[in-house]
């Protein structure tokens, strides 16, 4: 399985993030083709209440990194990508790797 991560840095104003992520990106990053996963995690502090150095994490999955390469590069894949610039305003690194499953992990679907 290959895996594209992306992290968020802490944006200026947050609540902003959180409105224009949910409300506006992730309707549009959906209608990616070929995606076989997907996971968000908001990132808490530490248990000593210091801040982690990135807000969001994200996990886009599919089979082969041509795969992640093929969803990137479809005309959905090119507005999504295009539309962090609209809302990321910590930033955002994109990581690229093949996942190997060490103990396997189902999450319950939430938003």
């Amino acid at each position: 399985m290959y895996k594209l991560t992306v992290l968020y840095g802490h944006p200026e104003d947050p609540a902003a993030f959180d409105a224009y992520y949910w409300e506006k990106h992730v309707p549009l990053a959906r209608t990616m083709p070929g995606l076989t996963g997907w996971t968000i995690g908001k990132c808490d502090p530490d248990p000593s209440g210091a801040q982690p150095p990135y807000y969001l994490v994200v996990g886009l999955y599919a089979p082969t990194r041509a795969g992640i390469e093929a969803t990137l590069d479809s005309p959905e894949g090119r507005a999504t990508v295009a539309d962090v610039a609209n809302f990321a305003t910590g930033g955002a690194t994109f990581l690229w790797d093949v996942e190997r499953v060490v103990v396997p992990v189902e999450l319950p679907a939430t938003e």
